[in-house]
């Protein structure tokens, strides 16, 4: 993209992300700077990815969570981060729009990226997110959603929808936006996120 190994942002780029996200040309500029002593490639691999991640959840298996989202992000397919896309991620997971992070949600959900989503792919997700929740917290889940498969099944009913059947991102954001408990049951507890984040902040 341009950007990989060079001190400076791009004027390009830098223009671009200012633009399309919320994020001002100074804060940008000093995240590169820092992305770059962390990064000295320009790029993140999917096992750096993974590697911070498990920092913030030493006690569960972030693994499988951490590849959905690397995927999600990874625009081009190439089995790297770059700064541009590193960015725009922090913009989705962190935008004020409901609709937006739906929008990344979606494609986080949509594993094999064929533009829909199946139950056994909400399943998946799911699984995945389960691993980060401690022992101690999923007892005191309610009945109905303790487990990855009955979670995936309340979600799938939420949105009217037959086993075999295949939800498009339209549905799946008006049918979200329609009932927050869908939004609950589809993430990963955002406020357990956000405090680990901010325990290991100096």
């Amino acid at each position: 993209m341009g950007n990989s190994k060079s001190g400076a942002l791009s004027k390009e780029i830098l223009e671009e992300l200012r633009l399309n996200t919320r994020f001002t040309e100074e804060e940008l500029s000093t995240w590169y700077q820092s992305f770059l002593k962390e990064c000295p490639s320009g790029r993140i691999t999917r096992q750096e990815f993974q590697t911070i991640y498990s920092k913030f959840f030493p006690e569960a298996d972030p693994k499988a969570y951490a590849q959905h989202v690397f995927r999600s992000f990874d625009a081009n397919s190439d089995g790297t981060l770059d700064f541009k896309e590193y960015v725009i991620a922090l913009h989705m997971t962190s935008a004020c729009k409901t609709s937006q992070k739906l929008e990344w949600a979606f494609s986080l959900y949509d594993v094999d990226g064929n533009g829909s989503i199946s139950k056994n792919e909400v399943l998946e997700i799911v699984t995945a997110i389960f691993k980060m929740i401690s022992p101690d917290d999923v007892k005191h889940l309610p009945e109905d959603e303790n487990t990855p498969e009955k979670r995936a099944e309340k979600i799938w009913g939420f949105f009217g929808k037959k086993d075999d059947d295949k939800l498009t991102e339209k549905e799946f954001i008006e049918g979200t936006l329609a009932n927050m408990e869908i939004l609950r049951l589809i993430q990963f507890e955002p406020q357990k996120v956000k405090e680990k984040f901010k325990e290991k902040k100096p």
